[in-house]
């Protein structure tokens, strides 16, 4: 179950992606990633999730340069403790590798997500 205020927050967090979030959005929307369908933004638990491919069961987060920090790393891995507890796969990239070298990141994606879908 999903608290109303997460939901609540995801909605506005949809209409202030990043750059890097907004530019690999533009990749993955509208299933542009070779038909896989990815969600932004989307609440899980207490927890939202940069993009989530629901036929994968893969999060996928772009981590600037705030989460370098101990205590955002601490939290970052009880997180993807969560996450993994609830049978979804994590994957994190750095927000610099989006702006420069998108093409990897998104090879990098549809490997992942094949890997999780069994092709």
């Amino acid at each position: 179950m999903v608290a109303r205020r997460t939901v609540d927050r995801a909605r506005v967090l949809r209409r202030q992606l990043s750059p890097p979030e907004a530019r690999l959005w533009c990749c993955l929307r509208g299933g542009q990633l070779n038909g896989w369908k990815f969600r932004r933004q989307h609440p899980i638990g207490p927890y939202i999730l940069d993009f989530y491919c629901p036929a994968a069961r893969l999060a996928i987060e772009v981590d600037g340069q705030g989460h370098d920090h101990s205590e955002q790393m601490a939290h970052d891995r009880r997180r993807t403790v969560w996450l993994h507890g609830q049978g979804l796969r994590v994957i994190r990239l750095a927000a610099e590798d989006v702006r420069v070298n998108l093409d990897g990141v998104l090879a990098f994606i549809v490997r992942t997500v094949r890997e999780r879908c069994g092709g």
